[in-house]
C-alpha cells in the first residue's frame, strides 16, 4: 500500500467532495449503493474550508482508510456471529525497519506467514503472499529468460506480481518516486534488497523448510554468505524468523541500529529482547 497525498493535492475541491461523498453518501439507493450526490451535498463540504482540508487530507491518510476498513470487516462479522463488541484490538501495527538486514528478515518473515502457521509446506502454495506471485510469474518464462530476472522485475510485464516493486535494487539506476506512468500498477520501481530475486526466493524457501520440518539442515554453500554478511548462522536466522514478531515491536535492526533509534526519539533504549541481529559487515 503506498499512500498518494500528492494526487490528491490535484483533485479540485469538488472533486474532493465527490469521492468523499462516494465513500460515505448521506443518502442510500433502495439496493444500499450510494445515491449520487446532490449540489447542495457537494456544497456543504466545498463552501466550509475546515471540512474541505480535513477531506482532502483524509483521503490519502492510510490510518483512515485503516479504520474504516476495520470497522467495515466487524460489522460484517460481528453480524455473521450474531454478536457486538470491539472486533479489533488495534488499527494495525506501524514498524520501522532501520536497516536492511531488517528489511530482509521482515520480508522473508511475512512471505512466510502461511508456513509458520501450517497452512502450507511450499513456498510456492503459500496464497496471498509477494512470494508466491512472483514464483508464479517466474514460473511462465523460459529457462533462458530466468537468468536475467533483475531486467525482468523492472519491464512491467509480470501478470501477477507485476503490482509489486522490483526486490533487488540497483542503486545507482533505480529511479525513486512513483512508478505510475509506465506500469499503472506499481507504486514504485525502486528495488529493496541488495540480493537477487533468484537468491532470495532460495533463501526463503530453504528457511520455510527448517521451519515446516524442524530438520536443522545446513545451508546450502551459495546462501550462507548472505547470513555471514549480516552476522547470522543459519540456526539464528531460522530462530530469528520464528520469533520476529516477538523480538522486534515498535522498530526492527541490529542492536546498533536501534540503539541510534532510541537516541534520536530521546529514549534510553528500544524493546528487542533476544535481538540476534549485529551490525551488516561491509
Amino acid at each position: 500500500m503506498r499512500s498518494r497525498p500528492d494526487v490528491v493535492a490535484g483533485l479540485s475541491d469538488e472533486e474532493i467532495a465527490r469521492r468523499w461523498l462516494r465513500l460515505f453518501p448521506n443518502r442510500r439507493n433502495d439496493d444500499g449503493s450510494p445515491a449520487d450526490p446532490s449540489d447542495a451535498d457537494i456544497e456543504m463540504i466545498v463552501g466550509t474550508p475546515k471540512i474541505l482540508a480535513q477531506r482532502r487530507r483524509r483521503l490519502s491518510d492510510i490510518s483512515w482508510w485503516m479504520r474504516c476498513t476495520a470497522e467495515n470487516i466487524a460489522r460484517r462479522s460481528n453480524a455473521e456471529d450474531d454478536v457486538t463488541g470491539h472486533f479489533w484490538e488495534g488499527r494495525f501495527k506501524a514498524q520501522i525497519l532501520l536497516d536492511e538486514v531488517s528489511v530482509l528478515a521482515c520480508a522473508a518473515y511475512v512471505d512466510l506467514n502461511p508456513i509458520r502457521a501450517a497452512m502450507t509446506q511450499l513456498l510456492e502454495t503459500s496464497e496471498f503472499t509477494g512470494a508466491k506471485e512472483r514464483i508464479d510469474d517466474i514460473a511462465r518464462l523460459t529457462p533462458a529468460s530466468r537468468t536475467h530476472l533483475h531486467d525482468w522485475e523492472r519491464a512491467s510485464q509480470q501478470q501477477i506480481s507485476g503490482w509489486m516493486s522490483p526486490l533487488e535494487i540497483d542503486e545507482r539506476d533505480d529511479p525513486t518516486g512513483p512508478d505510475i506512468e509506465r506500469s499503472h500498477r506499481r507504486a514504485s520501481c525502486k528495488g529493496f534488497l541488495s540480493i537477487s530475486l533468484a537468491k532470495y526466493l532460495e533463501l526463503v524457501d530453504w528457511t520455510g523448510r527448517q521451519i515446516c520440518n524442524g530438520t536443522g539442515a545446513s545451508m546450502p554453500a551459495d546462501l550462507a554468505p548472505i547470513l555471514r554478511r549480516i552476522g547470522l548462522d543459519s540456526c539464528a536466522w531460522c530462530n530469528l524468523i520464528k520469533r520476529y514478531g516477538r523480538v522486534f515491536k515498535r522498530a526492527a535492526g541490529t542492536s546498533e541500529s536501534l540503539a541510534q533509534e532510541a537516541k534520536q526519539r530521546g529514549q534510553a533504549w528500544i524493546q528487542a529482547p533476544g535481538n540476534p541481529l549485529t551490525t551488516c559487515a561491509p
